[in-house]
């Protein structure tokens, strides 16, 4: 008989951890009698990330006592209590590799819904003094499971369980679960896991880009920093200038793919060398690379770009990577850039003119005035050689466009102009500007009707932090500029972070890059902190990596895992 054997609840609290406050209710304890369950939660008890936990689909966490038993004697500890992994609801059965996504079960007068696996969260860890937890529950197929409250109703302790019905495609928690953390995928698996309605939107949206067609990887490049020579520097606008560059022994270049990236290795100054990215302006088929490079007026890197690089000098290049890249497909592609965004789109533009795409374009760009409008002749010269181009662009300012071009708009766009352009809502979005404009840009698109999953951005800056369960208001308020870590200078290989404009010796004081960043107050994205989720998977521009807890699945080429990383030589992290 399988049997409800605790009820755990607990509430959101700011817990101290490492410095800084997490708010969680990863605390759980158990409560005698019978409880409500409703539609969001158990009576009693909340989330305090809703992010990553909660909500209609994660309105229940469930662990077995089975795993109670094996945890206790894998760890060697008497002390772990119902409530201590998390879980509302303690159980005798249900084991995960039995259980599957799908499957109804009835609690006491209740009836719930698997719906996905426990989401890899460092928090587990911390509740439980054992910072590996999240990445041992995964590689132990031990990961327990969440479930959608069908009807709602009281539960207790000791209340049978029953299966209501089996779910489609009998594919169980464990399985599940390995599909999107461990290596090697059943392909077959994969498809099943799709084919299950109850499977939540998060992880059917994860497994989509898993089956999805590879596109055609980049031509291989070469590892860290080459001499490249710069071939012509061309002014573009008062503010814009192009730098074109070419191999030193006239040897091939790479075909990047439309929208990459450079990263540029500058002996600016007196100290350790800057580097900065920049994305790819030209057509991936032109056999040289030209970046475009804005002239910030305080800006050390594109004012030495500006000013002093000159045709015949030779610079240190990484070779073309990220993942901001035309997709190939049948579905409209629409093509968003203001000012010095427009460079990684402009060489989509070029690829689809140069290939002959029959695929519908909108090439929607926003600029200051005519004067301070990159590219426009090129842009309108390419979407002419494309059998449907729509091409709209707006100036911010300056005078009023000639009645003559209705290509041409004073303002900024908006839902009601997205809407007369007829932007289509099944479209490949590619959007690029700065922060504020891609923001806003995205919320006009989803009040189009354009799915999430079809908008792509890239951000020139650092990327937006993700840090389960630490809030802006818990890190001291607003963003901190990057700077070099507290504490004796480390004597170890110099750790460049190319998007943060910041390099610092390591020091082992750190437990891991990760570690080292955040010391520095740079942006990170993380949420296992032990190798196992991928959300800190980071651009590794040069340079090696050792492991010190080995990922349960290897990052890709030209990446690395930054929470359980540490440098064995000088290396430069696209962070």
């Amino acid at each position: 008989m399988v049997t409800l054997v605790s009820v755990n609840v607990g509430m959101p609290q700011d817990v101290s951890w490492q410095g800084r406050t997490v708010h969680t209710s990863a605390w759980k304890s158990p409560v005698d009698g019978p409880r409500m369950v409703r539609r969001l939660n158990v009576e009693g008890d909340g989330q305090g990330d809703l992010a990553g936990h909660g909500g209609d689909i994660r309105a229940v966490l469930v662990y077995q006592l089975q795993s109670y038993r094996y945890w206790r004697k894998q760890l060697g500890r008497d002390d772990l209590t119902f409530g201590m992994f998390g879980e509302n609801f303690t159980v005798d059965g249900l084991p995960d590799d039995e259980v599957c996504i799908g499957d109804r079960y009835r609690i006491g007068e209740a009836e719930f819904e698997v719906t996905q696996p426990r989401v890899t969260c460092y928090r587990v860890g911390m509740r439980l003094g054992e910072p590996a937890m999240a990445s041992l529950l995964v590689a132990h197929h031990r990961p327990g499971f969440y479930l959608r409250v069908i009807t709602e109703g009281l539960v207790e302790a000791g209340d049978d369980i029953t299966l209501v019905r089996r779910g489609p495609e009998r594919l169980s928690v464990a399985d599940t679960d390995a599909l999107l953390y461990l290596p090697d995928r059943d392909p077959d698996k994969l498809r099943r896991a799709l084919d299950i309605p109850a499977l939540s939107p998060g992880w059917q949206r994860s497994f989509r880009e898993l089956a999805a067609a590879r596109q055609p990887p980049s031509e291989p490049g070469w590892p860290g920093f080459r001499a490249m020579r710069v071939t012509r520097v061309v002014r573009e606008t008062p503010a814009v200038s192009s730098i074109h560059l070419d191999s030193v022994d006239g040897t091939r270049l790479p075909r990047p793919r439309p929208g990459q990236y450079l990263s540029l290795r500058l002996p600016v100054g007196d100290g350790v060398p800057a580097v900065r990215s920049y994305s790819l302006s030209s057509a991936p088929g032109s056999g040289v690379y030209r970046v475009s490079v804005k002239h910030e007026p305080h800006g050390q890197v594109s004012g030495y770009l500006h000013t002093t690089l000159r045709p015949g000098d030779v610079v240190d290049v990484a070779s073309p990577r990220g993942t901001f890249v035309l997709e190939e497909g049948d579905r409209p592609v629409v093509l968003i850039s203001a000012g010095i965004g427009v460079t990684p789109v402009l060489a989509m533009l070029h690829h689809l003119a140069e290939t002959g795409d029959p695929r519908p374009v909108w090439w929607i760009h926003t600029a200051h005035d005519r004067a301070h409008h990159a590219f426009a002749d090129e842009a309108h010269t390419l979407l002419a050689h494309l059998p449907s181009a729509h091409e709209h662009i707006y100036y911010t300012a300056g005078p009023a466009p000639r009645p003559a071009d209705p290509r041409v708009v004073q303002g900024r766009p908006t839902v009601e102009s997205l809407a007369a352009l007829d932007v289509p809502a099944d479209a490949d979005v590619y959007l690029c500007g700065p922060t504020l404009f891609m923001d806003d840009l995205g919320a006009v698109l989803r009040a189009r009707g354009v799915a999430a999953e079809h908008v792509h951005t890239e951000r020139f800056s650092a990327l937006a932090a993700i840090n389960p369960g630490i809030g802006p208001g818990m890190t001291g308020g607003t963003a901190i500029r990057p700077h070099q870590p507290p504490g004796p200078t480390g004597a170890g290989p110099l750790v460049t972070f190319a998007r943060s404009g910041l390099a610092t010796p390591w020091s082992p004081a750190h437990a891991s890059l990760l570690e080292l960043a955040e010391a520095c107050d740079i942006p990170t994205r993380w949420s296992c902190r032990t190798g196992v989720c991928h959300t800190c998977v980071t651009p590794l521009v040069s340079g090696d990596i050792t492991y010190t807890t080995p990922p349960l699945e290897p990052p890709e080429p030209g990446t690395t895992l930054v929470c359980c990383g540490t440098p064995v030589t000088e290396v430069v992290l696209d962070l």
